[in-house]
């Protein structure tokens, strides 16, 4: 893939005034993942990869709905929404297959980022910045993400008409790893690990899970930035594909009370800058763990209750929270343990890592992946030490402060409170994640549902 060798600005304008699309296509993550972006004629695009390019700062002034928010200190009205800097990364270069310009050239996409004063708030820059000091500690990071996510025999029209009720999953009844399945479908299998490979966003494995119509992709290791950038990729560009194939695939972290939640589970190893070695492997140690991996798990524990609202960034994620749902309920850590919000995976110098199964589908990659690496980091600097769970997670009784905050209001108060969050991740961001979470939970205070139409109507 050439597009995907171009590391510098001026291979990426090569590439660019090589190219017949007289149109070239750019996208920036907004506070809860969603790529907002544009076309740009591909004169002014050069200009824009040589000397980056202003953007409404109201992309990160509103939520997912494009309601705009009325807390917030970056922008707002009282700062008029004004342009904020923005660069390209050339190396982040890719074909859509899904779409191509008036000659039958496949587009070409970029990802860019807020730069300047907006860098502070910008998802992207953010994990940058935390990669940046696990760099100056001697670290590369390692990442990989899981997601699952339903698919539905539906279209954006239809699921309005229908206000969200009665939908038609794409399969029905519970089928977890069904080859029956994958074969009946397999058109859109080959179709989604395909357009996966051409994007460089490989699949390393893809299957059901249980429930109707529901998928689990595994996205292959890579660089933590690397891995921050497909996963924030690979979401839109599945719900592209289903929809050009008359489907709607969700990542909402739970859907429907009556199904299981949809995780976004994130894997994490370090190795050393100048060997290559993974730091985290010890074949001396218990289970492999060396003290490094073992402040690292420590530090990603207990900084997990107050980083909450990095990893569970909406309304629903909370939903998923409950007991009996493969999802855990407090900071718990576990060695080959799935019932726990940590789970250490041992082996080889090759796979010892570290799973966070607090996740959901939902969240913003590189926001989760930024808490996950800055507390594990913060582990590593305060020499912390692990509490382990063994056996059922779930029945098992944890310190309080290994307790989850139960809402995404307790997630922001936690997250505001965090001198852990503020000293890694600055306070503008700090500032700025806690108040749009606020907003979302004040948003949902003010509509009706019908949980509470149901019980209240006819006997209050």
């Amino acid at each position: 893939m050439q597009e995907r060798s171009i590391k510098t600005t001026e291979d990426a304008i090569k590439l660019v005034e090589a190219s017949g699309l007289t149109h070239i296509k750019l996208g920036l993550s907004d506070i809860d993942g969603v790529i907002r972006g544009k076309y740009m004629r591909k004169d002014k695009f050069i200009g824009a990869l040589r000397d980056g390019f202003a953007f409404c700062d109201v992309v990160m002034g509103w939520d997912s709905n494009d309601d705009l928010y009325d807390n917030t200190k970056f922008t707002g009205w009282h700062t008029a929404y004004p342009d904020a800097q923005v660069r390209i990364d050339p190396s982040s270069c890719r074909r859509l297959p899904l779409e191509h310009g008036a000659n039958g050239e496949a587009m070409l996409f970029f990802i860019a980022e807020l730069d300047g004063p907006a860098a502070g708030v910008c998802p992207r820059r953010l994990l940058h910045r935390v990669v940046d000091r696990a760099s100056d500690m001697g670290f590369d990071v390692f990442s990989a993400l899981e997601y699952e996510f339903f698919m539905f025999n539906e279209t954006p029209k239809t699921i309005r008409e229908k206000q969200y009720r009665n939908l038609e999953s794409w399969t029905p009844g519970n089928f977890g790893y069904s080859v029956l399945r994958s074969t009946v479908n397999s058109d859109f299998y080959t179709q989604l690990m395909d357009l996966s490979e051409k994007m460089d966003i490989p699949i390393e494995s893809l299957h059901t899970e249980t429930g109707p119509g529901v998928l689990e992709a595994a996205i292959a290791v890579d660089r933590i930035n690397a891995a921050a950038d497909k996963g924030f990729l690979f979401k839109t560009f599945t719900k592209a594909l289903a929809e050009q194939q008359g489907l709607m695939a969700t990542f909402m972290a739970k859907w429907s009370h009556k199904h299981a939640g949809q995780s976004g589970h994130i894997h994490m190893s370090l190795c050393d800058m100048k060997s290559g070695k993974n730091v985290f492997y010890d074949p001396a140690k218990e289970h492999c763990m060396s003290d490094l991996q073992r402040h690292f798990v420590a530090g990603q524990q207990r900084y997990m209750p107050e980083m909450m609202a990095m990893y569970a960034q909406t309304i629903n994620s909370y939903t998923r929270l409950v007991p009996g749902y493969w999802a855990p309920l407090e900071a718990s850590l576990g060695v080959e343990n799935r019932t726990t919000a940590l789970r250490i995976i041992p082996g080889s110098e090759k796979c010892q890592r570290v799973e966070i199964r607090i996740g959901s589908a939902d969240a913003n990659p590189y926001i989760a992946l930024a808490a996950g690496l800055g507390s594990g980091l913060l582990g590593i600097e305060q020499k912390l030490e692990p509490e382990l769970t063994f056996g059922n997670a779930y029945t098992q009784s944890f310190s309080e402060h290994l307790k989850f905050p139960s809402t995404l209001w307790d997630a922001a108060q936690r997250l505001r409170a965090s001198e852990a969050a503020h000293e890694l991740f600055g306070e503008p961001f700090v500032e700025h994640m806690a108040a749009t979470r606020e907003w979302e939970e004040r948003k949902f205070r003010e509509y009706v549902t019908d949980w509470e139409l149901q019980r209240y109507f006819e006997i209050i």
